[in-house]
């Protein structure tokens, strides 16, 4: 596994700068998450939100930019994951398919498209209009705006009904994407692990050994993934036999509106 770096951020990514530790060397994310994920949790009143008590990794190789925390505690993630299986009308029928090389296959998850008015997103040979924000799905975007200082008109569902459900290797670079902005990744329900690998170390003759990077996703997470990681990184998630439970997972965008 390549080894990267991973810097710790004091409060959000907004109104501070990181710092740097001293006299520690390149840890890898998944002793490091551990870690993080056994820390107590400030709360405060009101929303939950505590900005400045959330503990940031930062994810660094070549091409790739990425920062990772725990964006919800498990009470308040339960609370979304329950609302979202209640609330999210998925696709059916023949958007619940995906054009690959030519062909059209069941999608081995279920999706939907939530967002703003008059946009449109087309990703594996379908073009789609976002049905109207609903309220869970408003609350963890207003979320994730207030801790990254970011904002999103788009979200993509993707419900993984066990460890069998899964997406392949791909990369978010669909020209509807506002440039040079970020996706946000909010994962809820089962942990799953996440991989990168870059363009150039992909296939039976890569053209560079590059390392992959594992990333296991918890409940109630948030994965910042900054430019240019989908320029350079593929990302998936692979099967995982022996998880049982459901995962849903929301990617915010910022879309371009469409042009009349």
């Amino acid at each position: 596994m390549d080894r990267f770096l991973v810097k710790r951020a004091l409060g959000g990514l907004v109104g501070k700068r990181e710092q740097e530790q001293t006299g520690a060397g390149p840890a890898e994310l998944g002793e490091d998450e551990e870690s993080t994920r056994k820390r107590p949790r400030r709360e405060t009143p009101g929303n939950g939100a505590d900005v400045a008590g959330l503990s940031w990794q930062r994810i660094r190789s070549e091409g790739l930019d990425c920062d990772y925390t725990v964006l919800f505690g498990k009470a308040e993630a339960d609370e979304i994951f329950r609302e979202l299986e209640q609330e999210v009308e998925y696709f059916t029928g023949a958007l619940a398919k995906v054009q690959v090389f030519g062909k059209w296959h069941s999608v081995p998850r279920k999706q939907a498209t939530y967002g703003d008015a008059g946009l449109t997103y087309t990703f594996s040979g379908l073009t789609l209009s976002p049905k109207p924000w609903i309220p869970v799905l408003e609350r963890v975007r207003d979320r994730v705006s207030l801790v990254t200082g970011q904002t999103f008109n788009f979200v993509l569902v993707n419900r993984y009904k066990d460890g069998c459900d899964h997406i392949g290797e791909h990369r978010d670079d669909e020209r509807e994407l506002a440039p040079g902005s970020p996706i946000a990744s909010v994962s809820f329900g089962a942990c799953r692990d996440f991989f990168f690998r870059h363009r150039d170390a992909r296939g039976r003759s890569p053209s560079r050994r590059l390392e992959g990077v594992r990333l296991p996703l918890a409940h109630g997470s948030l994965l910042m993934m900054n430019p240019p990681t989908n320029s350079h990184w593929y990302h998936s998630l692979p099967v995982r036999k022996k998880v049982l439970a459901p995962r849903v997972n929301l990617t915010f965008r910022r879309i371009l509106p469409t042009r009349k």
